[in-house]
Parts: structure tokens; C-alpha cells; sequence
């Protein structure tokens, strides 16, 4: 029997809806990676856009276990000599862009390069409840529920 190998011409994406209320960002991004990357169906193929079209809402509310929120930092370089910068995981969330702690953690569990590229592209990170993909009719999934350690309150 041949391997099994997907031709991009028969993949078949679905949409898919999680509620980041409450869920513990590590936790949360892995399922979201796996989910991009069509490691969770059975014609996972390494080198085809396989996975699924994921949409995170209330990304706001997502939370760090430990002292994470006041200690992790995020660190970018502006491009001018000694002009490193760093924010805290605390000042990124009650900023103007909290969707960037959960796009930055699944960013950095996909591989690098243009196939991590098109498949990021499939992530849609809101900070509210609102979201502007209701024709597509995404499918909840339930995180809080897969295990009991995904779900933290804060």
C-alpha cells in the first residue's frame, strides 16, 4: 500500500470558533497550531496547507499561569544600534492590541517559512465577542471542556 499523500486541489477546510475566555494561553495555542496546520485529521500531509480556518474571540480575556503576566516580555528591535524594546505580557493585554499575545504564541509553535506564512493567515484573533465571520458558519469548540487543566479562572 502507497503512503497517502494530500494534493492542495482536495483539501477541505472547515471554520472553526474558540472562546479564549478564561483558557490558559499556552494550552489554547497549541490546539490552535495543530488546528492550522491539519495535524488533527487523518490526511495530514507535512508540506500541504491542510488545516482548518480558526477564529479566537475574547482574546482579551486569555490567561497566564504563574507570575507570566507580570514577568514574561516581549521583546522587538526598531532597527537603530542599542534600540532593542520589551513590553510585559500585562501592559500588551490591557493595551490597545491584546489579540497579539495569543497571535505570537501560535505564530511561534508554526514552522518558519512560506507554507507557516500561508497558514498563519488562517488565524483570526478578536479582542471582543464579535467576530465578522458569522456567514461562514464556524463550528464551536468547546477548550474549557477538552481538559480540566485548559480552563484557569483568573
Amino acid at each position: 500500500m502507497a503512503t497517502f499523500s494530500q494534493k492542495p486541489a482536495e483539501v477541505a477546510k472547515k471554520w472553526v470558533i474558540i472562546d479564549a475566555e478564561n483558557l490558559v494561553l499556552g494550552r489554547l495555542a497549541t490546539l490552535v497550531a495543530n488546528r492550522l496546520r491539519g495535524k488533527h485529521k487523518p490526511t495530514y500531509t507535512p508540506h500541504v496547507d491542510d488545516g482548518d480556518n480558526v477564529i479566537v474571540i475574547n482574546a482579551d480575556k486569555v490567561v497566564l499561569t504563574g507570575k507570566k503576566f507580570h514577568n514574561k516580555k516581549y521583546y522587538w528591535h526598531t532597527g537603530y544600534i542599542g534600540s532593542v524594546k520589551e513590553r510585559t505580557a500585562r501592559q500588551i493585554l490591557e493595551g490597545r492590541f491584546p489579540e497579539r499575545v495569543i497571535e505570537k504564541a501560535v505564530e511561534r509553535m508554526i514552522p518558519r517559512g512560506p507554507l507557516g506564512r500561508r497558514q498563519m493567515k488562517n488565524l483570526r484573533v478578536y479582542a471582543g465577542t464579535t467576530h465578522p465571520h458569522e456567514a461562514q458558519q464556524p463550528e464551536v469548540i468547546n477548550v474549557g471542556a477538552l481538559n480540566r487543566k485548559n480552563k484557569r479562572i483568573a
